[in-house]
């Protein structure tokens, strides 16, 4: 048996070095390795100095915009020397030709996922500009949409961007998901009628985030969200509410938010011995109180009623019909508090009352009343019954 010298183990670690992992020499794998390791402690450099040179000069512009936008792809750029670090580490590697193409697919898909990164981040900021052009352009709602479906656009060209890279073909992929597609459509049906209407609902400008809306049998509350399927309204109680799009595209949707004036609309019962002067001076007090008062809006603004309406079971009734400057509600119910008590001091002024149902009973006859019976014969009969002897414990009574 023939035993191994020391230079057959010298020429075992000269081959390990020369060859290494891969065919690739454990000298270039150590200079890549340097190489690579020097790029990291750039990236934490880049972060500490450059990244933060130019936060600050951002700061120190009027607009917020550019802040939102470094804020964004902070962590793509911080990406960068990553990719710059495999691809010089790699170029110094003495590779196959099929390792060559390896690294060569490799270093391209780092490169596009950096840039579709960036994109990817930058939507959301680039949705904060389109928020602050006039509301007649794009509203919020459109605007949140927009910025979704862009990075969705973006998620998906990246992918197909990097499978195509490596030689995967995406049309055919696409192609055959037609029919698996057509089945799940036909599964999802309400998912796609209610993110169609939610498109209609936004393109219609029915409501904003924020309004006061009401659905008939459906949901009053304030919109605090417009999501694909659902919009999320929470009700006065406090509780939220996720009503599916169609519902609100389907159906009357009421927005109180839009409302240019409040309205206030009373039947004021007044006494029937309440005279035609003291009606008139009723009447004409509160109208002047109306007219007078620059919390409500005047005609020809808005139409406003103070008459003699009806003659109820139990009073006349007064109709008065108004509208208050302010929509805001806690106000509205101020303005209302103070013309309700105006009004009592009017009727109550005027010398009359206000009426409360009530019914009056008149009876044209009386009948005939019953003979009193005589006090002797009363007296008589109690005494009777005083003297009578107890019965007997057993005994019957006849």
């Amino acid at each position: 048996m023939e035993i191994a010298s020391f230079q057959d183990f010298w020429t075992l670690v000269v081959d390990v070095w020369k060859n290494g992992l891969f065919g690739i020499p454990l000298s270039n794998g150590l200079i890549a390795l340097g190489i690579f390791t020097l790029f990291m402690l750039f990236r934490n450099l880049m972060t500490r100095f450059v990244l933060a040179t130019i936060k600050r000069a951002a700061t120190r512009t009027k607009t917020d915009i550019d802040d939102r936008v470094v804020e964004a792809i902070t962590d793509p750029i911080r990406f960068i020397p990553v990719v710059m670090g495999v691809f010089f580490a790699t170029s110094v590697l003495d590779m196959s030709a099929d390792m060559t193409a390896f690294f060569y697919n490799l270093n391209r898909s780092l490169v596009a996922f950096t840039l579709f990164w960036i994109l990817y981040r930058a939507a959301t900021p680039m949705g904060t500009v389109l928020k602050n052009a006039p509301r007649g352009f794009l509203t919020s709602a459109m605007v949140e949409w927009l910025v979704k479906a862009a990075k969705i656009a973006f998620f998906l060209l990246g992918a197909a961007t990097i499978l195509e890279l490596w030689g995967i073909a995406v049309g055919p992929i696409i192609a055959g998901l037609g029919l698996f597609g057509v089945a799940v459509a036909l599964g999802a049906q309400d998912l796609f009628k209610n993110l169609i209407a939610g498109l209609f609902v936004i393109g219609e400008k029915r409501f904003f985030t924020g309004d006061w809306i009401q659905v008939d049998g459906v949901v009053e509350g304030t919109v605090e969200h417009i999501g694909f399927r659902t919009t999320m309204v929470r009700r006065f109680d406090k509780a939220p509410v996720f009503v599916p799009n169609s519902k609100l595209s389907d159906n009357a949707v009421t927005n109180f938010q839009r409302m240019t004036h409040r309205r206030i609309k009373w039947i004021i019962g007044v006494e029937y011995r309440t005279t035609k002067e003291q009606l008139r001076t009723i009447r004409d007090a509160i109208e002047a109180a109306i007219l007078e008062n620059d919390d409500f809006a005047h005609p020809p603004e808005v139409p406003t009623f103070v008459r003699i309406d009806a003659f109820s079971d139990s009073s006349i009734d007064i109709l008065l019909y108004c509208f208050t400057r302010t929509t805001n509600w806690g106000e509205w119910l101020a303005i209302k508090e103070k013309l309700a008590l105006q009004i009592k001091d009017i009727v109550e002024g005027a010398g009359t009352g206000f009426a409360f149902p009530s019914r009056s009973l008149y009876l044209e006859t009386l009948p005939d009343a019953p003979e009193p019976f005589p006090l002797s014969l009363q007296k008589q009969a109690d005494a009777g019954d005083a003297s009578a002897p107890a019965s007997a414990p057993n005994t019957p009574r006849t």
